[in-house]
């Protein structure tokens, strides 16, 4: 089954809450939330506390995606927080450090993920899929919500789901970064099978009909 992750990225901040109990009752499987730092990329999002707070308000497994420098010093808080899944740039750290955060994440209960930017190899991650959970693919430069789908990542989604299918068949694939009905189609036919979309989900008339259209 696909899943879809809505980005809190693009709900309403000052009503954060009933964004979230929308995409919640419209069907949505996971909650995304992009945690930037404005040293790893460009921008500077949310926190530990507000993954705390939503924590509390929403059911919804928590996907929390660290664009954060040197991510082994927070796993422990945000997982504490509530992170139910939590991804790690492999960009952000050396592999033993990397290795040693995806361990730490498993250890503490919740789902270890990795993610690779467009301009980063599959081969960076190999190592470490046996340890993970899900995979993350970028198709934009992270940073920035809104960004067009970049069509030459999902050689990467094929060539990881082949990979995965044969390693490690429990570990999701998912795709992040200009997401919407369009761009899904080819994401689930190259083999991902978690979607995140914020604008296209928050930015829609009708949240229930554009999560059926993404998961297709």
């Amino acid at each position: 089954m696909i899943k879809i992750a809505p980005s809190i990225l693009s709900a309403d901040f000052v009503n954060l809450e009933r964004d979230i109990k929308k995409i919640e009752a419209c069907g949505a499987d996971y909650v995304h939330v992009d945690v930037m730092d404005g040293i790893f990329v460009p921008n500077i999002t949310i926190g530990i506390p507000v993954v705390a707070a939503i924590r509390k308000i929403t059911d919804l497994p928590l996907d929390v995606h660290l664009m954060i420098d040197r991510p082994i010093r927070y796993v422990d808080d945000f997982i504490k927080a509530g992170a139910d899944i939590l991804t790690i740039h492999v960009e952000a750290d050396t592999p033993e450090n990397n290795l040693a955060a995806i361990k730490r994440i498993k250890e503490l209960g919740a789902v270890p993920a990795v993610s690779i930017k467009p301009k980063t190899s599959t081969e960076e991650i190999i190592d470490l899929l046996p340890y993970c959970g899900l995979v993350l693919v970028m198709t934009v430069e992270p940073g920035f919500g809104g960004q067009s789908f970049m069509a030459d990542q999902l050689h990467k989604v094929r060539a990881l789901r082949r990979i995965i299918d044969a390693t490690n068949p429990e570990c999701e694939l998912e795709v992040d970064g200009g997401v919407n009905p369009e761009t899904a189609a080819l994401c689930r036919e190259a083999g991902a099978n978690v979607l995140v979309a914020g604008s296209a989900v928050f930015g829609a008339a009708d949240i229930e009909k554009r999560i059926r259209e993404l998961r297709g």
